[in-house]
């Protein structure tokens, strides 16, 4: 149960990143959760009171409200329930064509001992995949529950919907490059089980470690043009604060290494908000990616989700 609520409260904090500030929810819905967190709350309070009877000496551990539905930091986090991440050690890429380069960037980052400590055992750190002589790159935000098993990134539901999103620009995944920020799935605290549920966002210093190895795979591939997916991907390539809501610069040109940028949202909004009018945004940033890259239109593409 308490696994759900934490679940729930990432989900909230990923919407009001991308600027939502509202959102619906039925009576039922209402219901059940304050019936979980009634739940939880007097879970607690038997076991402090069973504590205390056992031990009356012994103080129980401070609990925060669970009002708050805040995750507990991971066991092996440190401060703030993060570990301290240092700086990037700068690395030079070995001469040669892309095939050997890139195979001795994913030998670097696989062997990375920041990452490696950042993954639970029997994880995987991901690196980029595709096309290394690709037009167009991709760039999300970290791997979640899928990609860290696999080791590849957007493997899962919304990597699912963007293959589609690629198949209707008229590609395929093996026509594109496709990268995270991140090349570790952000902790969060997993419980009992060992398992994870939910998602949080990197922090700052997160996305600097992991950002050079981000420049390696652009440098290597040397794509035409970015495309980041998501309010944190383009935090990461426009910078901390560069914009308050993804609204303020989804669909425009921006630049990143020298290279353009076209900020969208994420897939796993489409997954959250199944209107025409959603999709449709998407599909117009998608549009002017296809004329930047010289890919050509159909009318029947230029027409996607447009209300009949």
């Amino acid at each position: 149960m308490q696994n759900s609520l934490t679940a729930i409260t990432e989900e909230l904090k990923r919407l009001k990143a991308t600027g939502v500030k509202s959102i619906s929810v039925s009576d039922e819905a209402l219901s059940r959760l304050r019936k979980a967190h009634g739940a939880i709350r007097d879970r607690r309070a038997k076991a402090m009171a069973s504590s205390e009877a056992g031990n009356p000496a012994a103080r129980p551990a401070t609990v925060a409200s669970p009002a708050t539905l805040e995750p507990s930091p991971a066991p092996l986090k440190e401060e703030g329930g993060v570990a301290a991440i240092p700086t990037p050690v700068p690395f030079t890429l070995p001469e040669g064509d892309k095939l050997t380069r890139m195979a001795a960037l994913r030998e670097r980052v696989l062997n990375d001992e920041v990452c490696k400590k950042n993954i639970r055992v029997g994880k995987q750190i991901v690196v980029g995949v595709g096309n290394l002589d690709a037009k167009i790159m991709f760039v999300g935000e970290a791997p979640g529950a899928e990609e860290e098993l696999q080791g590849e990134p957007f493997v899962g539901p919304a990597g699912q919907l963007l293959t589609k999103m690629i198949s209707g620009m008229g590609l395929t995944r093996g026509d594109v490059y496709i990268g995270n920020i991140m090349n570790w799935r952000p902790q969060i605290e997993a419980g009992a089980t060992g398992i994870q549920y939910g998602n949080r966002p990197p922090t700052g210093e997160e996305m600097q470690y992991c950002l050079p190895y981000l420049r390696a795979q652009i440098e290597i591939v040397n794509p035409d043009l970015l495309v980041a997916l998501g309010t944190t991907a383009a935090h990461g390539l426009l910078g901390p604060g560069s914009f308050k809501a993804l609204g303020d610069v989804r669909g425009q040109w921006s630049e990143f290494g020298g290279k353009p940028l076209m900020v969208t949202y994420h897939p796993s909004y489409i997954l959250r908000n199944q209107s025409n009018r959603s999709k449709r945004m998407i599909w117009e940033d998608l549009l002017k990616i296809m004329e930047r890259a010289g890919l050509s239109i159909s009318a029947k593409q230029r027409a996607y989700y447009l209300d009949k």
